[in-house]
């Protein structure tokens, strides 16, 4: 984005209109558009690897997947994001006058990178937590085997799960899902 996006304040529709129009993704927060980084392979195999897992392990289950270019809107925070990886229940539930804004997602998962790690588990993951359908969280490290796992257990409660262990099977409690580490991991170098 130019100099001039970075310094005026911005309606959503301003946004929206400016993204259509866009090659590259950008985040909207509180007026201000925020150019999106690229991300590297392994930020990319990652979330492919879980889009993947999860698309065969919730084939003809009532969810929907999606990775890296779904916006979400979050009204709460006044936020357009684009997640790694989402799940939401069917029916897919879409901002109001909008094809390609979804608003109900129950499972949202970020590869960390060092330039996002901070907002990843700070501010971007208190907007998620104000999604009614948000009851799961995953952050996982690109740097080494690491995954938090969030679940929400009730009303401002989340249970924190840590996974180091490639061969540890993670459970998503949200889908009843089995995730291997290793199968997530795989062709991840970490030498490099």
């Amino acid at each position: 984005m130019t100099q001039a996006l970075e310094q005026r304040i911005y309606t959503p529709e301003e946004y929206l209109e400016l993204e259509l129009a866009s090659e590259t993704r950008s985040e909207y927060c509180n007026g201000e558009i925020i150019p999106m980084t690229g991300g590297t392979p392994d930020h990319n195999e990652l979330a492919i690897n879980l889009a993947s897992l999860l698309k065969s392990t919730l084939r003809g289950k009532p969810y929907r997947i999606f990775a890296t270019d779904q916006r979400l809107w979050i009204p709460a925070r006044n936020l357009y994001t684009y997640p790694d990886v989402m799940v939401t229940e069917k029916p897919l539930q879409l901002q109001t006058g909008r094809t390609d804004t979804v608003i109900n997602p129950c499972f949202i998962a970020e590869v960390l990178s060092k330039s996002t790690q901070d907002y990843d588990h700070g501010d971007k993951f208190s907007a998620y937590r104000t999604i009614e359908s948000f009851g799961e969280y995953l952050m996982i490290d690109q740097y080494s085997i690491h995954i938090e796992h969030y679940v929400k257990t009730a009303a401002h409660q989340w249970l924190l799960s840590e996974y180091d262990d490639p061969s540890v099977t993670l459970t998503l409690r949200t889908f009843d899902a089995q995730i291997q580490i290793a199968a997530l991991y795989e062709n991840i170098e970490f030498d490099r």
